[in-house]
C-alpha cells in the first residue's frame, strides 16, 4: 500500500511538473525567443548614448576671442561663491563659449562626507563666457543653436518639439536634463539630437541606421515597449518576474528532457527520444544540449536587474574630498582660459576644471579621443604627476589600511575596455593604472589614474560577484575570449542562434497546443 502511493504521488508529481512546464513555455518561450535574437543585434548595435568621445568631437574648437571672463569673473557674475564639484569651458550649449559649473551642496555644514554627489547636469549652472548672462531657460532657438553645432552649420535642422521621454531617451542618466528638445538634422543619417532642458547641451544623438536596430535590439531585449506608458511604474517587476519564470521553465524542461531520454537504450521507433514529430524531437534534443547555456542567459539577465537590492553590499563610499585635499575652489590667483588655451595644443575642444589629489588640474580636451593635456590650474604649466605624494592621498579615500598598490599595464578582470557601443563601454579605459587595494570587510579596490590622480572606478567583493553573474554570463565579458575576435563573436552567434532554434520551436509547440485547446488553426508538421 506504501509503495502504491509512493507511485501514485510520484505519478501526480511528474503531472505536474509537465504542466507547470507547458504554460510556463507557452507565456514565456516567445520572450526567449526574442531575447536572442535582439542579443544578437546588440552585439554590433548598442542603446543610443553620447558617449565623451562623440561629445568632444562635435564640439567646436575654442576661440579666445570668444572669451572675455576668467573663470573667477564668471562665476562672481552668476553669484556663485562657494566650492565647486566641477567646471568645464566649451562651446557646448547655443552656439556659444560657456562655463558650465556644478556648484557643492552641503547638506550639513562643516562635513565633507555629507556633500551630496550630483548627477550630470543637475544643479548645472550655464553661464555665457563673454558676457557673465547666466541660462535660464532652453527654449526652441536655443535647442537649434545647439544641435547646429552639433551637426554643422552646412546641415539642416528641424525642430521636433519638447518631450520628456521616448522610446531612446529611457536612460536614467538623462533625468536632470528633462524634459528634451528633439531637433532632426538633414544629414545622411537623419540623425535625431536630443538638448538638455536644463542645460541646453546635446546629451544624446540616435543616427536612423542605430533607431532601426534598436527596436530589433536593445529596445526589445529590455522590454522597453513597457517603458513609457501604463506599465512604467512595473517595469523593474515585469523584467524581473519574467527572468524568474524563465529560469523555472529551464528548470523544467532540463528535468523532463533528462527524464524522457534514453541514455543505454532506445524506444521502439530507435530513437533515444520518445518524441517522433521533428518539432518536438529537436525542441527535446535542443533543450538537453543548451539548457545550461539557456539558464545562465536568463539568470545572468535577471542579475542585470539587482532583484531586491542583494547587490548593494552597503560598503562606506569613498572619500573623494579627502583625498582631493578639498573640492574644486576657483581663485583670481589661477590662469585665465586664455593662458591655459595659449599653452595647450591648438584645437583644444574643451577645458575642465578639477579638483585631484591636493591640486586643482586642468584637463584640455581635444578631438580624436586619447588622453586630454593637463595643465597646473594656477601657472597653466604642464602637469607632472607626483607619485609619491599620490601614494599618500589614495590611502585618504578610506579609513582601512592600504595592503598594497598594483601597477597595472594591461586590462584585469574587473578595469577593461568594450566597444562604445556596448552597455559597459563608452569611458576610455586609459593605462597604465594603478589598483589601490584596501584591508577591510568589503575587500575594497579601487583604480586610480596615476597621471593625474583622479579616481577612475572602485569595486569590492559584492560588485565583484556581480560583475561575474551578469557581465561575464550573459555577455561574456572574458577577456581571453574578448582580446581573440572573431572568436567571441563566433561562439555568441552560435549559441544564440541554438537558443532561438530552442525557443521558436516551443513557441511552435504552445500555439499547436492552444490551437488544440481552443479550437483554432495551428501550425502544419
Amino acid at each position: 500500500m506504501r509503495r502504491f502511493k509512493g507511485a501514485l504521488l510520484m505519478a501526480y508529481a511528474k503531472r505536474w511538473l509537465f504542466l507547470i512546464h507547458r504554460w510556463l513555455g507557452i507565456a514565456v518561450c516567445i520572450f526567449f525567443a526574442m531575447w536572442f535574437i535582439s542579443g544578437i543585434v546588440m552585439m554590433y548595435v548598442g542603446y543610443p548614448k553620447l558617449t565623451a568621445a562623440e561629445r568632444i568631437q562635435h564640439l567646436p574648437p575654442l576661440n579666445t576671442a570668444t572669451i572675455t571672463l576668467t573663470p573667477r569673473q564668471a562665476l562672481d557674475a552668476a553669484g556663485i561663491k562657494g566650492s565647486l564639484h566641477e567646471l568645464r569651458l566649451a562651446v557646448a550649449s547655443g552656439g556659444r563659449a560657456v562655463y558650465l559649473a556644478v556648484p557643492a551642496r552641503d547638506l550639513n555644514a562643516g562635513s565633507a562626507s555629507s556633500l551630496r554627489r550630483v548627477a550630470p547636469g543637475s544643479d548645472t549652472v550655464v553661464i555665457d563666457a563673454s558676457t557673465g548672462v547666466v541660462l535660464r531657460q532652453v527654449d526652441r532657438a536655443h535647442a537649434l543653436a545647439s544641435a547646429a553645432v552639433f551637426g554643422g552649420l552646412a546641415v539642416a535642422t528641424d525642430y521636433e518639439g519638447g518631450i520628456d521621454e521616448d522610446a531612446f531617451t529611457h536612460s536614467r542618466a538623462l533625468d536632470a536634463h528633462r524634459p528634451l528638445h528633439r531637433v532632426r538634422l538633414a544629414d545622411a543619417d537623419a540623425t535625431l539630437l536630443y538638448i538638455s532642458g536644463t542645460t541646453g547641451e546635446v546629451v544624446r544623438d540616435a543616427p536612423r541606421i542605430e533607431r532601426f536596430w534598436n527596436y530589433i535590439g536593445a529596445w526589445i531585449h529590455w522590454l522597453y515597449p513597457f517603458r513609457g506608458n501604463i506599465f512604467n511604474a512595473y517595469w523593474t517587476d515585469i523584467v524581473i518576474w519574467l527572468s524568474i519564470l524563465g529560469i523555472g521553465l529551464v528548470l523544467t524542461g532540463t528535468a523532463i528532457g533528462i527524464m524522457r531520454w534514453r541514455f543505454t537504450r532506445v524506444y521502439r521507433r530507435g530513437s533515444h527520444s520518445p518524441y517522433h514529430g521533428f518539432v518536438m524531437r529537436w525542441h527535446h534534443i535542443l533543450g538537453l544540449l543548451f539548457a545550461l547555456i539557456t539558464l545562465t542567459w536568463v539568470f545572468s539577465g535577471l542579475m542585470s536587474m539587482n532583484p531586491w537590492k542583494i547587490f548593494d553590499s552597503g560598503a562606506p563610499a569613498l572619500n573623494t574630498v579627502a583625498m582631493n585635499g578639498g573640492l574644486l575652489d576657483i581663485s583670481s590667483r589661477q590662469a585665465s582660459a586664455q593662458q591655459l588655451l595659449a599653452a595647450a595644443p591648438n584645437g583644444v575642444r574643451e577645458l575642465h576644471w578639477i579638483r585631484a589629489s591636493g591640486q586643482t588640474l586642468v584637463f584640455a580636451s581635444m578631438s580624436g579621443g586619447g588622453r586630454p593635456a593637463v595643465f597646473n590650474a594656477e601657472s597653466a604649466s604642464i602637469y607632472v604627476p607626483d607619485f609619491e605624494a599620490l601614494k599618500t592621498n589614495v590611502a585618504r579615500l578610506l579609513p582601512d589600511p592600504v595592503v598594497r598598490i598594483e601597477v597595472l599595464t594591461d586590462y584585469d578582470l574587473y578595469y577593461y575596455s568594450r566597444e562604445p557601443h556596448t552597455m559597459t563601454g563608452g569611458p576610455e579605459k586609459f593605462l597604465p593604472v594603478w589598483r589601490v587595494v584596501f584591508d577591510n570587510a568589503h575587500a575594497t579596490w579601487v583604480y586610480i589614474d596615476p597621471m593625474t590622480g583622479a579616481v577612475l572606478g572602485h569595486t569590492d567583493s559584492t560588485k565583484r560577484l556581480s560583475r561575474w553573474l551578469f557581465a561575464m554570463l550573459h555577455s561574456w565579458d572574458w577577456l581571453p575570449l574578448l582580446e581573440r575576435r572573431p572568436l567571441w563573436d563566433i561562439v555568441l552567434i552560435l549559441l544564440s542562434l541554438c537558443g532561438t532554434a530552442l525557443s521558436l520551436s516551443g513557441v511552435i509547440i504552445g500555439w499547436r497546443r492552444l490551437g488544440r485547446k481552443f479550437k483554432f488553426v495551428t501550425v502544419p508538421g
